[in-house]
């Protein structure tokens, strides 16, 4: 009360104080950090859903890599399954109907299901293809090949489904056409027409998975998949197992 009443006698007899104008302060804009962008994202790509993360995964610290890299990851491995499965599901429809390859060893198999002529596929054949899919991804994931490329891994500040040029590759072997976009349409595109088309992609994607999965579900258990019986052929073999027949042992 002392120090209250001092204040206020020195106040009393001291001339008026100027108001300070100061400068105007400069307008900040809001960084929206990776959860944040993930959500909104979520919301633009399906409005009706919005962001449904049932398993909180995008909480979790992959690996130790923080909100970051966990974000990123697993919106890249989204795009990449959802591509995949687009993939797959056409691939399931044509080969369903009869449509392959004319050249051996695709001319010599006559089993009637996509699944049933994988396990006819020689041996080698299915290395060829495995293989092959291992050095994609190695190339895909190569920091010095994103680097190279003046692109960052999609884990630390990157772009989740970026793929790396083939034809620039090492600088070594040229490659005639890239494996993403080998027409070059993608580039003709403004960046609001691209973030449009990555958001039809991703949903287009999710259906596919959820397709292809019916898919092999109604052909291992019929009449598991309404609206799929008598559509999808039965198969009796495991398609978890590729390489149930080789000359390794099989997984238990």
């Amino acid at each position: 009360m002392a120090l209250s009443m001092l204040s206020s006698s020195a106040t009393a007899f001291s001339a008026p104080v100027q108001p300070v104008v100061s400068a105007p302060a400069r307008a900040t804009v809001a960084r929206m950090g990776p959860m944040q962008d993930l959500e909104a994202l979520a919301t633009a790509q399906n409005p009706s859903l919005g962001y449904f993360d049932p398993l909180n995964l995008a909480q979790l610290n992959f690996w130790g890599t923080g909100e970051e890299g966990t974000v990123g990851f697993i919106r890249h491995a989204e795009i990449k399954h959802g591509r995949i499965a687009m993939a797959g599901f056409v691939g399931f429809i044509v080969q369903a109907n009869g449509v392959k390859f004319p050249w051996e060893p695709f001319a010599s198999i006559t089993a009637d299901t996509p699944q049933a002529q994988w396990d006819a596929l020689p041996e080698v054949a299915k290395y060829q293809i495995i293989l092959f899919i291992g050095f994609l991804e190695v190339f895909s994931e190569h920091s010095f090949i994103l680097e190279a490329q003046g692109q960052k891994h999609y884990m630390k500040g990157g772009k989740p489904g970026y793929f790396p040029s083939l034809k620039k590759g090492f600088g070594v072997h040229p490659v005639p056409f890239d494996l993403w976009d080998p027409a070059n349409a993608m580039s003709k595109l403004s960046e609001d027409d691209k973030k449009r088309k990555l958001n039809m992609e991703v949903n287009n994607g999710r259906l596919a998975m959820i397709g292809l999965m019916g898919f092999l579900s109604e052909a291992q258990v019929p009449g598991s998949v309404p609206g799929l019986a008598g559509l999808v052929k039965p198969y009796a073999g495991d398609v978890m197992q590729p390489f149930a027949t080789s000359i390794f042992p099989a997984f238990p």
